[in-house]
C-alpha cells in the first residue's frame, strides 16, 4: 500500500502523522510511505530523516493525495484537504465530526474510507487512540489555565498553589475520566485545591484510591456545577461522549455567578465544548472573555507540545495503520471489532451512530458497509 502523510496545515498545528520511526515500520511490512517535505519539522524530524528511514520525500500535498491509497493525518482534513480525498481513499486521523457539519458534508460526498482515531475502542471499553492526547491535553489544560490566571493575561492574578499564608486557587473539573484525572494530578502537584465532579461512584472510589482524600470528588449534578463553578478560579471541561457533540454542563447565565478573572479551559471544544459559550480557538489567539470569564479553548491543544504528542499518538496509531495496510481496510475492519468502531465515513454513507444522529444522516452500521 501506499501510505502518503501530508503537512498539518491546522493553524499552529506542528504534529505530524507518522513519525521516522513508525515510517521504518510500515517500510519494513513493504508498504511505500510518501512524506511531504517539512512535515516534521514541528517534532524536530528533518526530511533526512524521513529518507533514512525509508520514506520518499515528495514537494506537495496535491501530490500525496493524488496518489496514496492511505493518508495518515492528526488533525481532521481542511477544506483545501477535503477537496483532494478520492473515492475509496483511506482517511485515517481524528475526525470530531458530531459539530462539524462542513467537514462531515464533504467527507461524504467525497467517498472516501474514513475512520476517527477518536471512535476507535479496545477490549477494556476505553478509547485507546484518543487516550494519549487526552493525557496531553488534561495536563496542559492546567498549565495553561495557570498562565491565564495571570494578571497580565487578564485574569483574577491568583497563584494556583498559593504561598504561605494565602489559601490555593481552587480548580473545579467537570468530568473525572482520562482529561480529568491528569488535570488532577498536575494540579494538585501545584498544590491547588482540586475537586473533581463525575457520575460514575466507581469512578469517584477510584480517583480518591488514586490521589487520596487531597482530591475532592462531588457527584455531578446541574446543581453541583453551578455552585462549584462559582467558586472556582479555574473551571477545567474534561466531559465526553464518544464521537457524539459534548454536553453543555455550563450555561451563559452560571458566568454572572462565576468570580470576575476566573477562567474555564474547555478541553472538550473538539466535540463542541461543554459550555454554552465555548467557540474553538487557536494557539495564536487562545482566549477571549465573555460576562468577565476567561475561556481557553483551542482545539489543537496537544500541537503545543507537539514532539511529546506526536511520539504519544504514533505508539497507539501505527498497529492499527499497518492492519490497515497489510489486510486492506475491508478485511482489518472486518476482523476486529474494536478498529471498526472507527469507521465514520465511507462510500458516502455515515458509519457512526452519534454523528448520524447529531447530524440528522442516516445510519448505516458498519457491517453493512463492509459488506457493500
Amino acid at each position: 500500500m501506499l501510505i502518503g502523510v501530508p503537512k498539518e496545515i491546522k493553524n499552529h498545528e506542528y504534529r505530524v502523522g507518522m513519525t521516522p520511526t513508525s515510517v521504518k515500520e510500515a517500510v519494513r511490512n513493504g508498504h511505500k510511505v510518501w512524506v511531504e517535505a517539512h512535515a516534521g519539522a514541528g517534532i524536530g524530524a528533518t526530511d533526512a530523516d524521513y529518507s533514512q528511514a525509508g520514506a520518499t520525500i515528495i514537494a506537495s500535498a496535491e501530490e500525496i493525495f493524488a496518489k496514496a491509497d492511505m493518508i495518515v493525518k492528526v488533525k481532521e482534513p481542511q477544506a483545501v484537504e477535503r477537496k483532494m480525498l478520492r473515492p475509496g481513499q483511506i482517511l485515517y486521523t481524528y475526525l470530531h465530526l458530531a459539530p462539524d457539519p462542513e467537514q462531515t458534508k464533504d467527507l461524504v460526498a467525497s467517498g472516501a474510507i474514513c475512520i476517527a482515531y477518536e471512535t476507535v475502542t479496545s477490549a477494556r471499553g476505553g478509547l485507546p487512540l484518543l487516550a494519549p492526547m487526552s493525557q496531553v491535553a488534561g495536563r496542559m489544560s492546567v498549565q495553561s489555565g495557570a498562565h491565564s490566571l495571570e494578571k497580565a493575561q487578564g485574569g483574577r492574578g491568583v497563584l494556583l498553589g498559593g504561598v504561605p499564608g494565602v489559601a490555593p486557587g481552587k480548580v473545579v473539573i467537570l468530568g473525572g475520566g482520562v482529561v480529568g484525572t491528569n488535570a488532577a494530578q498536575i494540579a494538585l502537584g501545584m498544590g491547588a485545591d482540586v475537586t473533581i465532579l463525575e457520575k460514575s461512584t466507581d469512578r469517584m472510589e477510584e480517583l480518591i484510591a488514586r490521589f487520596g482524600t487531597q482530591l475532592k470528588t462531588i457527584y455531578s449534578t446541574q446543581g453541583a456545577v453551578e455552585d462549584e463553578c462559582a467558586t472556582a478560579d479555574l473551571v477545567i471541561g474534561g466531559v465526553l461522549i464518544p464521537g457524539a457533540a459534548a454536553p453543555k454542563l455550563v450555561t451563559r447565565a452560571m458566568l454572572k455567578d462565576w468570580k470576575p478573572g476566573s477562567v474555564l479551559v474547555d478541553v472538550a471544544i473538539d466535540q463542541g465544548g461543554c459550555a454554552e459559550t465555548s467557540k474553538a480557538t487557536t494557539h495564536a489567539d487562545p482566549t477571549y472573555v465573555v460576562d468577565g470569564v476567561i475561556h481557553y479553548c483551542v482545539a489543537n491543544m496537544p500541537g503545543g507540545v507537539a514532539r511529546t504528542s506526536t511520539y504519544a499518538l504514533n505508539n497507539v496509531t501505527l498497529p492499527f495503520a499497518l492492519a490497515i495496510a497489510n489486510k486492506g481496510w475491508t478485511q482489518a475492519l472486518a476482523d476486529d471489532a474494536h478498529l471498526r468502531n472507527g469507521l465514520n465515513v465511507a462510500n458516502g454513507k455515515v458509519t457512526y451512530k452519534a454523528v448520524a444522529d447529531d447530524l440528522g444522516y442516516s445510519y448505516v452500521d458498519a457491517t453493512k458497509a463492509l459488506a457493500a
